[in-house]
């Protein structure tokens, strides 16, 4: 199809593109309604039949197969190497605590991780007495810098590298290929989280070397809530070893004698959601087969560059991004206006979804395949509006009165 009827046919099948200009994929995208149906279809039959019968569980499980291998076409890995997780984040976890551990061991990590992942972390350090080191990004984008920093943060204790694909506050693209290959000059596993990678840019894992990589269902694969991989490079069985583990990991569930699987599938513990793995293979499925992978890369990173173009002209605007680092986050600050200010106020004039990023008190866009040229404009007209004005200094909106007439 031409390109502006394949984005017309395709928003039209994201209801929640025609709520307002969507810009925050980042946290959470737009479910496909084929996706939602698929979902409300499943849940239908568990509420009228139930899901108690064996044959429930077993067509369960044959679900859980097409989910990973959806997933593994995306990031193009082997279905094998792909275990479900809850989330990027349990997926992380899941990484962190797979390593057996020593006090005084070292993990080399970044200081533009997110939050959660750090508070992950920081579990280690109380409870395994390992070290974090956090490694100083580059903020230009100068990845020899942060490439020799990495390699400075290195040493013979060094067990675990775990760094952002994408960094979640800048959308600075981190050169993961090359931390991977520090990691394995010095004997530790790369662990990667793909959480604004995974669906937004090409992902090849294994081209990219990584031994782990976590990802999450509901952002750029526009999945439901809950649901994540875990990618586990095979080879790894003796290095990497599950925490915690549950039946769906077992080789065989009627005897516990026989162990886990030597798959990914040894990290799956514990039960899933059975409408929200049927909605994330849906929604990869229909990201692939239907929408088209290079197509949706492509043009989320051709917006996210426009965008960026159209807010570095404008006077008073401050891209915190860097230009040739970028994936399909920008991330800007406006002069005179506190993040949270300028979100409210975007919202309420051009009903912009877009996020605030408290750390930098900044604003972050991130923009999908499904976004229009057009949208992207506005939104931007939208900012050089506010640039002229403060908070303080603002005209109010003018409001349209309804005058009622009495009975």
């Amino acid at each position: 199809m031409p390109d502006d009827e394949k984005l017309a046919a395709v928003r039209e099948l994201l209801p929640a593109t025609g709520a307002g200009i969507y810009l925050n994929t980042g946290t959470a995208g737009p479910l496909p309604s084929e996706t939602a149906k698929a979902m409300a279809d499943l849940a239908e039959w568990e509420l009228r039949t139930g899901r108690a019968d064996p044959a429930y569980e077993e067509e369960t499980l044959v679900r859980m197969d097409e989910a990973r291998g959806t997933i593994a076409a995306v990031i193009r890995a082997g279905v094998d190497d792909v275990a479900l997780t809850h989330g990027t984040t349990d997926g992380l976890n899941i990484a962190a605590w797979s390593i057996d551990w020593q006090a005084g061991d070292r993990l080399v990590t970044t200081n533009l991780e997110y939050p959660g992942v750090m508070a992950a972390l920081g579990s280690l350090v109380a409870r395994q007495g390992v070290e974090i080191v956090a490694v100083e990004v580059d903020a230009s984008g100068d990845d020899g810098r942060t490439l020799a920093a990495f390699e400075q943060a290195m040493n013979g204790r060094t067990r675990l590298v775990l760094a952002s694909h994408v960094a979640w506050s800048t959308g600075q693209v981190l050169p993961v290929e090359s931390i991977a290959s520090i990691a394995r000059g010095h004997g530790a596993i790369a662990c990667i989280d793909g959480a604004q990678a995974a669906g937004a840019i090409p992902v090849d894992v294994a081209a990219l070397g990584v031994d782990l990589y976590a990802l999450p269902a509901q952002k750029w694969l526009l999945g439901p809530e809950g649901m994540g991989a875990l990618y586990c490079r095979p080879g790894l069985e003796d290095r990497v070893r599950p925490a915690f583990a549950g039946w769906l990991g077992m080789a065989d569930a009627g005897d516990p004698r026989a162990g886990l699987v030597t798959t990914a599938r040894r990290f799956e513990a514990t039960n899933f959601h059975a409408p929200a793995v049927v909605g994330v293979a849906r929604s990869c499925g229909w990201l692939a087969m239907y929408v088209g992978l290079d197509w949706i890369t492509d043009r989320a990173q051709s917006l996210a560059r426009g965008a960026a173009d159209l807010l570095s002209a404008i006077p008073g605007v401050e891209i915190l991004t860097p230009s040739d680092r970028m994936a399909t986050i920008v991330t800007f600050r406006i002069a005179g206006w506190p993040a949270e200010d300028a979100r409210r106020e975007l919202g309420a004039r051009v009903f912009a979804i877009v996020r605030r990023v408290r750390p930098l008190d900044a604003i972050r866009i991130s923009t999908g395949f499904f976004n229009t040229a057009a949208e992207v404009a506005r939104f931007c007209t939208a900012v050089e509006e506010l640039v002229k004005w403060t908070p303080e200094t603002l005209p109010a909106r003018r409001r349209l009165s309804i005058l009622g007439q009495d009975d």
